[in-house]
C-alpha cells in the first residue's frame, strides 16, 4: 500500500498537469459535470490521459451505510452497480483501507491512497476484485468533519498494466482538480435532484419508485405512470428500503435532508 499527501503545507507549489492529453481529459472532465451519466462520460474523459476500466466516487461514514455519487466502467463488462449494491449491503462495515489516510488528512486536505487486490481483505477481494478481473486502486480521498470521507476510486483491470510511478505522480498532481470537479457535480446533483446520492445505488425500478415517492406521489400515482400495478410499486418500494435500512416513507426523506445537511 503507498499513501501520498497530495498537499504538504510546507510546499505550497503543485506540480504542473503535464501532457497535452491530461488537460484535454480533465476538460472534458469539467464539462461532464452536473450531466444525468456523469460516471460514464467522466470515466470516459479521463481515460483519454488515463487509462481505468472502473471508477467509484462515494462517501464513507462512521455510523452510517456509504452513500454512491458516481459509478462508470469502460472497456470491460459493467458490474459496478451490482459490486456496489454488495459493498453498501455489508462490505463496507470491514472496510479499513481507508483509516490510514484519516491520518493524512490531518496535515492535508486531499490524500492519494494506491492499494493492490493482494492487500485488500479476502471476502472484499473475492467478491469485488476476484469476480471482477480488478487488480488494483487508486483512490483521491479527502474528509470534513460532519460531511465524511469522500472518495474517487478509479481501478485497474486484469487486461490493463499496473499503474506505473509516472502515473501515480500526474495523478498526485491533478488531484485537486479532479476532486473539485467531483465536488461541484455532486453540489450541482443535490440542487436538481434532491436524494439522487441516497439512491444512486438501487436499481432502476426502485430508485424510481423512491423518487415519485420523495415528490408526494401515491402508490397508484407511481403505478399509471410506470405502468406498473400498485402491488408491484410496494414491491419495489419494499425492496429499496430493505436496502437503505429504512421501514416508512418518513424515514427517506430523512435520509435526503441528512444527505442535503453535508456540504460537499
Amino acid at each position: 500500500m503507498q499513501l501520498i499527501s497530495v498537499e504538504d503545507p510546507r510546499d505550497s507549489r503543485q506540480a504542473p498537469l503535464g501532457s497535452a492529453s491530461s488537460v484535454t481529459a480533465l476538460s472534458g472532465l469539467i464539462g461532464s459535470i452536473g450531466t444525468e451519466n456523469f460516471g460514464a462520460q467522466g470515466l470516459q474523459q479521463l481515460n483519454h490521459w488515463l487509462p481505468a476500466a472502473w471508477w467509484a466516487i462515494y462517501r464513507l461514514f462512521d455510523d452510517a451505510p456509504p452513500v454512491l455519487h458516481a459509478l462508470g466502467s469502460l472497456g470491460v463488462v459493467d458490474r459496478t452497480r451490482q459490486s456496489w449494491q454488495v459493498y453498501r449491503e455489508s462490505l463496507y462495515r470491514f472496510d479499513e483501507s481507508f483509516q490510514v489516510a484519516r491520518s493524512s488528512l490531518q496535515r492535508s486536505r486531499l490524500a492519494l491512497l494506491h492499494r493492490h487486490s493482494s492487500e485488500i481483505p479476502q471476502r472484499h477481494r473475492a467478491e469485488i476484485y476476484g469476480r471482477n478481473g480488478l487488480t488494483e486502486r487508486l483512490s483521491i480521498v479527502t474528509e470534513r468533519a460532519g460531511s465524511g470521507l469522500l472518495a474517487i476510486n478509479l481501478f485497474r483491470h486484469e487486461s490493463q498494466p499496473a499503474f506505473s510511478d509516472e502515473e501515480i505522480e500526474q495523478v498526485r498532481s491533478a488531484s485537486p482538480l479532479v476532486m473539485s470537479c467531483v465536488q461541484r457535480h455532486i453540489a450541482m446533483q443535490r440542487q436538481a435532484q434532491p436524494g439522487a446520492g441516497i439512491l444512486e445505488g438501487l436499481p432502476t425500478r426502485e430508485r424510481e419508485v423512491c423518487k415519485r415517492m420523495l415528490k408526494g406521489w401515491t402508490h397508484e400515482g407511481i403505478a399509471a405512470d410506470l405502468g406498473i400495478s400498485a402491488g408491484t410499486v410496494k414491491t419495489y418500494r419494499d425492496r429499496a428500503f430493505e436496502k437503505l435500512g429504512i421501514h416508512h416513507r418518513n424515514e427517506l426523506f430523512a435520509l435526503v435532508l441528512a444527505e442535503m445537511s453535508t456540504a460537499s
